[in-house]
């Protein structure tokens, strides 16, 4: 009977547990897909018009390629967070990780609403540089705690530099414009 009591106790546990990470994961994609609603508001409305009379490099990607990628970016980084979360749950470790994770979270939507919203690809720069810059904190961070939320965040971070490259091009081939802007 003893055994009963242990093995109901321990099953309401781990179903708390489940429903706990469960709701974390919950959280953690609102964040995150608050973040990419900030940035996809900003960035819509200025493609048909701002975006396209802009002169652009010869690499830059065709515009449908931007939202499957944020997409799958997007839907890694709920997923390395969270696994973050569960790693260093109590462990000081856990408190730089999120803040890194907050810090690139915000420059990330702040970056859309820089370059597309207010039409400033000078300034974007800065915003995608301190970008890139945070990315790349959190990813050490990460190690620290998951090597495989780690590793998940790589192609993030290259795709930043790559957008920090496409952005600077922007800025130097609309450079009249946007000193004008």
């Amino acid at each position: 009977m003893h055994n009963d009591n242990i093995g109901a106790l321990t099953h309401e546990v781990s179903s708390a547990s489940r429903r706990r990470r469960a709701i974390e994961l919950l959280v953690i994609a609102a964040l995150v897909f608050a973040a990419a609603y900030i940035g996809t508001a900003a960035t819509i409305p200025n493609i048909s018009t701002w975006y396209a009379a802009l002169n652009k490099p010869s690499f830059n990607p065709p515009n449908w390629l931007f939202g499957p990628v944020w997409t799958v970016l997007y839907g890694v980084m709920v997923w390395s967070y969270w696994r973050v979360l569960n790693a260093a749950r109590g462990q000081p470790s856990l408190g730089l990780a999120t803040f890194a994770f907050g810090v690139q979270l915000v420059l990330n939507a702040l970056w859309s609403v820089v370059f597309f919203g207010m039409h400033r690809p000078g300034l974007a720069l800065l915003v995608v540089a301190a970008l890139e810059v945070s990315v790349i904190v959190m990813i050490l961070r990460f190690a620290r705690i998951d090597r495989w939320a780690a590793g998940s965040q790589l192609p993030y971070a290259f795709w930043v530099a790559f957008a920090s490259i496409l952005n600077l091009s922007i800025f130097l081939l609309n450079l009249p414009d946007a000193v004008a802007s």
